[in-house]
């Protein structure tokens, strides 16, 4: 039977108190964090080149900010170039986007569901449709997307001081840091912690470095392909499509439905729906045998059914950035637990922590 000692209760108490406030100010400056999650996973996709190019004698300060600065004017040259473009296909559709167009759109659709489904309370779609337009044009609601709006314009103001800032220092000073939060771990421990840290920070580098060439190569193929198929707006759709990519199976779904619905407004019928599902078909079948086992080879991947699991737990727990997170912090997570479980087998200091406790 467990002894409780005044100790303990206050070691427990501390231990609980110290949890609830991390999380606490986790919570709090959820923002922040997300600012240097963001530039953590720039220095794991951007750690390879500054390392190369000191193997070549460069100062790697000087790296860095060379790395960063082409970063930097690559965005900037998106910004005025691409963004433009789609800029102006967003206004040409936002001009077809109205009321009408969405009914149509929901008669249509509500048609095929009541061919295959005829169950179904006909004008169902239609009624959700006009309810949810109308209630999106009332004031409050309207106020609400415009001071979310504002937050958004804010947060990317801070987000363009505060990234490259941080972004900076992890690439420069990422050893020191990491020598920093070993010095906190016991000696007995300090080569399995090693390898945990750098297995993750190997296995984050090769998934975020994967998932951006995958998104960027689906992206731009998507847009050739929407292209041919005679999407006016293939550019923005492609772009959209690349971007919803790097979520696991709910990527091409999306894919799908934005390329079938844009097409549909465009038009102001069916004709080149069919097109536009052959062209992200064929995206996707080339994703799935070429893209995705070229890249993601040198690494071990979770098993697909665990990973559509992991995907609805991560959207379930915190919406479209869980889904996005879930992947990374189950890799994560199962480096961790691989680790200890082999440190455990194979190191002595481990055996005889345990031989201890048993006696």
């Amino acid at each position: 039977m467990p002894t409780f000692t005044f100790d303990k209760v206050i070691r427990f108490l501390l231990i609980t108190g110290v949890g609830l406030l991390s999380l606490w100010l986790m919570w709090k400056f959820s923002v922040l964090l997300i600012y240097l999650g963001v530039s953590l996973i720039l220095s794991y996709m951007l750690d390879p080149i500054v390392n190369r190019m000191q193997a070549g004698g460069m100062n790697r300060t000087l790296a860095i900010l060379l790395v960063l600065t082409s970063l930097i004017l690559l965005i900037i040259w998106a910004s005025t170039t691409i963004l433009p473009n789609i800029g102006n296909q967003a206004a040409r559709l936002a001009q077809q986007f109205d009321l009408d167009t969405l009914v149509f759109i929901a008669r249509n659709v509500e048609d095929y569901i009541l061919q295959v489904f005829p169950f179904f309370d006909p004008g169902f779609l239609e009624r959700g449709i006009t309810s949810s337009f109308d209630s999106s044009l009332e004031l409050g609601n309207f106020q609400e997307v415009i001071g979310n709006i504002l937050g958004v314009f804010t947060n990317v103001f801070f987000a363009v001081l505060i990234i490259p800032f941080t972004t900076f220092f992890f690439l420069r000073d990422g050893a020191k840091l990491r020598r920093g939060i070993l010095q906190l771990v016991p000696n007995k421990y300090f080569e399995t912690s090693l390898t945990i840290i750098s297995k993750i920070e190997t296995r984050l580098g090769f998934h975020f470095r994967g998932v951006a060439l995958q998104s960027t190569l689906v992206g731009l193929l998507s847009w050739i392909l929407l292209s041919i198929a005679g999407l006016n707006n293939s550019l923005s759709v492609g772009i959209a499509i690349g971007v919803a990519n790097t979520i696991p199976y709910f990527g091409p779904v999306f894919g799908y439905l934005l390329s079938i619905v844009i097409a549909i407004i465009e038009t102001g019928d069916f004709s080149l729906v069919i097109n536009c599902i052959l062209a992200v078909a064929v995206v996707q079948i080339l994703d799935n045998i070429v893209f995705y086992p070229a890249i993601f080879s040198r690494t071990s991947e979770i098993h697909p059914l665990y990973v559509l699991f992991i995907i609805l737990i991560g959207a379930e727990l915190a919406g479209l950035l869980g889904m996005l997170l879930a992947i990374p912090i189950a890799t994560i997570i199962r480096v961790i637990i691989t680790q200890i479980a082999w440190s455990f087998k194979n190191y002595h200091v481990f055996k005889s922590n345990v031989n201890t406790g048993k006696t």
